[in-house]
């Protein structure tokens, strides 16, 4: 069933790593870009008024070109950029989970779709991870007796 996929950590942090790149390889060839994004997830700092923030749909659409690409930046699991919001172009840094962009567009045509259903990742003990790791994958080598004829 999709939801077996959806719903996969492996498949979230796939997607993850997917649109981290994506959007590092356009960083870096100058490619403006768009994001759909689960506008709920996103942050602004500072705050935006309420008539502005009322306007947002629950998907929305934001397009990274000129000083918005200049600013924007991955940090911490985050895409973070400037953007001017409303007739007065109120300025707010804008701060959307990687995992919450669903769309990555360029010149009007999806590019990306992000289908993982998970809103965030847990966090990972790297050094347990690692130690688990090899004693797991030492393991599974030493119970095939086939692997016998590469220990001395």
């Amino acid at each position: 069933m999709l939801e077996t996929v959806t719903e996969d950590i492996d498949f979230a942090r796939l997607m993850k790593q997917h649109i981290q790149d994506l959007v590092i390889h356009f960083f870096e060839k100058e490619q403006n870009f768009g994001i759909l994004c689960k506008i709920e997830d996103a942050g602004f700092d500072p705050e935006l008024p309420h008539e502005i923030n009322a306007e947002f749909r629950p998907l929305t659409l934001f397009f990274l070109a000129g000083y918005t690409f200049e600013t924007a930046r991955i940090e911490d699991d985050l895409l973070v950029f400037e953007a001017g919001f409303g007739t007065d172009n109120i300025g707010s840094i804008v701060s959307v989970p990687l995992l919450s962009i669903m769309q990555i567009i360029v010149d009007e045509t999806p590019i990306f779709i992000n289908l993982a259903t998970l809103k965030e990742l847990p966090s990972i003990d790297e050094k347990q991870l690692d130690t688990n790791g090899v004693e797991n994958s030492m393991a599974s080598f030493l119970s095939n007796p086939e692997n016998s004829k590469f220990l001395k």
